[in-house]
This record gives structure tokens, sequence and C-alpha cells, in this order.
């Protein structure tokens, strides 16, 4: 479970991106400040593995004290000006969320975040390719959504595509909607999404009964 700290100088929002964490499956909110100093506090009690961070907090902003927080960061914030976003970025934030966004969103790159922790989980010796896999990983979910065809989720697609993506050989529309959780026929639309922008090629293999089985394989870098 990937512990998450909400920093956020107003209550009522802090107690909803609290809430939006509590609803994306392997996260839970362990806790909330509203000021720099309690953040900090915060952590220390509460040892969180990821902050939310807001950046114009009461008492110091959010860029001024993200090196002090020993956890990862990601920003979530109303500033938008380019010398916030490279400070922000320089201090060590791993992600920028600009206010207002939605719940899926923010779920989306929470997804994004928990690959990138997976992938960099232990105590190893990392080729290139695994550091710009690892990159890739964080901000795969910073496309906007608005691509998407009508009635489709950003988060959905994002689990659809990281399955395809990281399987070591095609995968049939079962498999991916077991690795998914979702329905078969939810995977196909997907999938069907993605091989028409040309992001999964879409193969057949012959079985001894003679019907294709439709396969699906990466085909963009799988760093």
């Amino acid at each position: 479970m990937i512990r998450v700290l909400v920093v956020d100088d107003d209550f009522r929002v802090a107690a909803l991106h609290s809430s939006f964490v509590d609803r994306i499956p392997g996260f839970t909110a362990v806790g909330v400040a509203h000021t720099a100093g309690a953040a900090v506090a915060a952590c220390a009690e509460l040892g969180p593995d990821l902050v939310l961070l807001d950046q114009y907090l009461p008492d110091r902003l959010g860029t001024a004290v993200l090196r002090e927080l020993p956890a990862d960061v990601i920003m979530l914030t109303a500033a938008a000006d380019a010398a916030t976003v490279r400070a922000a970025l320089a201090g060590g934030a791993l992600n920028y969320l600009v206010k207002p966004f939605t719940a899926a969103q923010l779920a989306s790159r929470l997804a994004a975040y928990a690959r990138f922790r997976a992938h960099l989980a232990g105590d190893r010796e990392l080729a290139q390719e695994d550091v710009d896999r690892a990159a890739a990983l964080l901000h795969d979910a910073d496309a906007p959504a608005a691509g998407l065809p009508k009635g489709r989720s950003a988060v959905t697609t994002d689990r659809i595509m990281a399955a395809v993506r990281d399987a070591p050989s095609p995968m049939t529309a079962v498999e991916i909607a077991d690795a998914t959780g979702v329905s078969r026929a939810t995977a196909q639309r997907y999938l069907a999404d993605l091989a028409h922008t040309g992001k999964v090629e879409l193969s057949l293999r012959y079985g001894s009964t003679g019907r294709p089985e439709h396969l699906y394989r990466w085909r963009g870098n799988r760093a």
C-alpha cells in the first residue's frame, strides 16, 4: 500500500484530494497538513511514501519546503507559471498537476507513479534502458484525455496500455482483461482504439480449430 500525505491550505480541498486518493486501489491517505511546517512534522510522524503538495501555503511556498520532505512529491497547485514549475522540478518533484483537475487525472498520475515505484523497487543495478523506462513510466499519464473516444476512461486506457507494453509476448484480449480487471468486451474496445492509433499491433494466430485468435503487441518503445 502506498501511503500518501495531502498538503493543501484549503481544508475542503485537502479533504477532497484525500477522498480521491482513498478511491484508488493500492493507495491510502494517511493524513493531511495545511501548512509547510505541519507537512514537515507529518512526514516525520507518519512516514508517507508520497506527498501531494500545494504551492501556496500560508507559512512557506511548497517549492521552498519540498527538499525538506523525506518522501516522493507530486505538486498539485494552481501555480502554472514557468518559474514555479522549474523550481518544483529542480527541487525534486516527480510530477506537476495544475488545478483544477479531475479525479481521473489524479488517478492516472498516481497509477503511473505506482508503476514507476514498482519498476525501481529493490536494490539492483540498472541498465540505461531501465532508467529510461522508469522516466517513461512516471509520465505515461501526462497526455490529456481529450483525444479519447467518447465514453472511454483515461485510467482504463492507461491500465490496458501498461498491460500490453509490459507483456513479454503478444497477449489476447482475454489475457489483457484478466491482467487489468476489466471485461473482455471492454478490453477489446480499448484495444481497438489503441490499434487504430498505432500504439498496439494486431496480429492473428490460428489454433487447432482453424479459428483465428487476435493477439496484441506494443508497438512503441518499451523504455
